[in-house]
């Protein structure tokens, strides 16, 4: 089981936009949903945009690059549910963000 790690303190992420963080070796991107925080995968799947950047609205951020929309809730790319990126729990203690990501599995070597 992978423990929560702290990225930030309340206040540091404004309401409505996300940040990038390394947490366990991946780059998390955590959003300020009016004080409700969300975590999803920062790379966007299509081109490896930063999701962090991207515009939030109504719980779903928009990659800044081409527009892929992802949930923020779950990270399911909403035209197309059944491709998707990680989603990771969330909690605040006290005035620290922290985020649970499990190590990124090592990729096969390619040939």
């Amino acid at each position: 089981m992978t423990d929560f790690q702290t990225v930030a303190k309340v206040g540091d992420i404004p309401p409505g936009e996300g940040r990038a963080f390394s947490v366990n070796g991946r780059t998390v991107a955590v959003f300020n949903l009016e004080g409700e925080y969300k975590a999803i995968d920062d790379f966007c799947p299509h081109m490896g945009a930063s999701l962090a950047g991207g515009c939030v609205e109504d719980g779903v951020v928009a990659c800044p690059w081409h527009a892929w929309r992802f949930d923020l809730s779950d990270g399911t790319w909403r035209d197309n549910p059944k491709i998707g990126i990680d989603a990771f729990e969330v909690r605040v203690v006290g005035e620290e963000i922290q985020v649970r990501a499990p190590l990124k599995a090592a990729e096969p070597p390619t040939e």
